[in-house]
């Protein structure tokens, strides 16, 4: 977990700066002409330069939220944006809405990373959108929408009862997930309902 957390810092770092330069670009052109960002586009250099400031502010974001998701370690202080503030970064141009409540938020930092790795599981379970509630004491979230369900595989991810060599991109995040559960000495649960999931912590012994 450790490597992990390293390699993941590492990358998200990596890739911040060239983001940030594509951020600068277009504002430096938007600098040189006021009517830049404001007027009706008239050009087709204009929307391109609109549509890749735009993209990459959603990187940029996106990127924050991981850094803090799979890099940020134990022995860590958080850089940047508190974690309510990376999760609404993250999904500020979808169609998912996310409760992040005051006693979430008081939560010890290696608990919120959790918590933002439960986010991240349970937007897959929201393919055209919904809402999302983190609840305190114990931590689980619910996920709320029309079509809110459990991939296939989901549940055994979170339990950790799936080999490991049949992860997929699909299951992965759930494991994980599970991983960093099983590290404050708890695990994880999901149960599906039409319409609602839910993601719950329990006592490892329980």
């Amino acid at each position: 977990m450790r490597v992990l957390e390293l390699l993941m810092a590492r990358l998200c770092h990596e890739l911040s700066a060239p983001i940030a330069a594509i951020n600068n670009g277009v504002e430096l052109l938007a600098d040189e002409d006021p009517d830049f960002a404001s007027a009706p586009a008239k050009s087709f250099s204009r929307d391109a330069a609109l549509l890749i400031g735009e993209s990459a502010r959603r990187a940029a974001s996106r990127l924050q939220f991981y850094r803090f998701a799979y890099g940020f370690g134990r022995d860590n202080a958080i850089v940047g944006p508190a974690p309510h503030e990376l999760v609404a970064g993250l999904f500020a141009a979808s169609r998912i809405v996310c409760d992040y409540p005051g006693d979430v938020r008081i939560l010890p930092l290696n608990w919120q990373k959790l918590a933002c790795n439960l986010v991240s599981v349970g937007s897959e379970t929201l393919p055209r959108g919904g809402r999302l509630t983190l609840i305190g004491a114990p931590l689980s979230l619910e996920a709320t929408g029309a079509t809110a369900d459990l991939f296939p595989g989901t549940s055994a991810a979170l339990t950790l009862t799936m080999p490991i060599a049949e992860l997929t991109s699909r299951t992965v995040q759930a494991f994980f997930a599970g991983l960093l559960a099983k590290a404050l000495g708890y695990r994880l649960t999901g149960t599906a309902e039409p319409g609602r999931v839910r993601i719950t912590l329990l006592a490892s012994a329980a």
